[in-house]
């Protein structure tokens, strides 16, 4: 499988020019079969990889991809990294391996075959276009001390969004990153433990980096990436950055919890002040939005006054 992936990989930069390239030249540079390079395409196109394919040019990648540099990443930070091409869930692998990890371990896939986002949707995972990351996380006085953790996680990845000169970021309660009113980013947030002794946490991000558009016709939500601004940064320069912000920012979780973060929180919701709607279940609940509470609860004034609003089963959208 590794060599497998190695030779894709060499496919992949041949195809990151402007250039077409053709089925030949691809065969003699790999020293394969032009049969076993057409393969390789079908293979990579089977996980999201867009690459044109012109009768008589030859083949050239429809966005960038862009990987990785595992030797970067691991040198670059004191924790444990894991790293692969390929893997069902991130959350997933390191919540089988809890008891062997330490805070602020992380581990990275180019491509997610099961990943998942709130409520179970799937999350869109095209090999090499984003960055799929989860990061553990030990909380020793329990759940209870996790409540409004993933509004914490969206200020950091804002936090280290903005220090990379992206701008035009907003945060959706709970923990949605958008970018121009569209959605960068998520949060996932898995745990398992009891309510009141150790706790471990498992922080999975998603973030676009470069999308196709024929990846984006499966998302049923406007999104946007990084591909388009200038200031895209590297996507190694990323992962190590948003870890160390990560680590940053739980540490003051840990200590002074949400309270410290209401601020950060305020400058950047992309609904404070305005008319928004809570979908619960069958019921719809309007008021306009103050931010959110020292747990991490929404905050809506209503007729009936400033009422909190928490759970899982919340989807907020715009009043207007």
């Amino acid at each position: 499988m590794i060599e497998q992936w190695s030779r894709k990989r060499e496919i992949l930069a041949a195809l990151s020019g402007q250039q077409f390239v053709s089925g030949e030249e691809l065969a003699q540079q790999a020293g394969i079969s032009r049969t076993a390079i057409g393969n390789h395409i079908s293979s990579l196109e089977g996980y999201g990889v867009e690459i044109y394919s012109v009768k008589g040019k030859g083949y050239k990648l429809a966005n960038p991809v862009s990987l990785i540099n595992e030797a970067k990443l691991t040198s670059s930070i004191l924790s444990r990294c894991f790293y692969f091409d390929e893997l069902p869930s991130t959350n997933a692998f390191l919540l089988k391996h809890v008891e062997e990890l330490s805070s602020g371990d992380i581990c990275i896939a180019e491509y997610q075959s099961a990943g998942r986002g709130r409520r179970g949707r799937n999350w869109v995972s095209p090999y090499g276009c984003h960055l799929y990351c989860s990061m553990y996380w030990k909380l020793e006085q329990g759940m209870a001390q996790a409540s409004g953790l993933s509004l914490v996680v969206a200020c950091a990845l804002v936090e280290v969004l903005k220090c990379l000169g992206i701008d035009d970021l907003g945060v959706k309660w709970p923990n949605d990153i958008y970018l121009n009113n569209k959605k960068l980013a998520g949060v996932l947030i898995e745990m398992s433990g009891q309510p009141d002794s150790e706790c471990h946490l498992v922080i999975g991000i998603g973030i676009n980096i470069s999308m196709s558009h024929a990846q984006g016709d499966k998302i049923d939500q406007a999104w946007s990436d990084l591909s388009d601004n200038p200031s895209c940064p590297e996507k190694t320069d990323l992962a190590v950055a948003l870890q160390k912000q990560l680590k940053i920012d739980l540490e003051t979780f840990q200590n002074d919890g949400l309270t410290a973060f209401l601020e950060r929180w305020k400058a950047v919701d992309i609904f404070f002040g305005k008319q928004v709607k809570l979908l619960m279940g069958d019921n719809e609940i309007n008021g306009i939005c103050k931010g959110i509470d020292s747990t991490g609860a929404i905050l809506l004034e209503t007729d009936k006054g400033l009422v909190p609003f928490v759970g899982g089963e919340i989807s907020l959208r715009s009043g207007g």
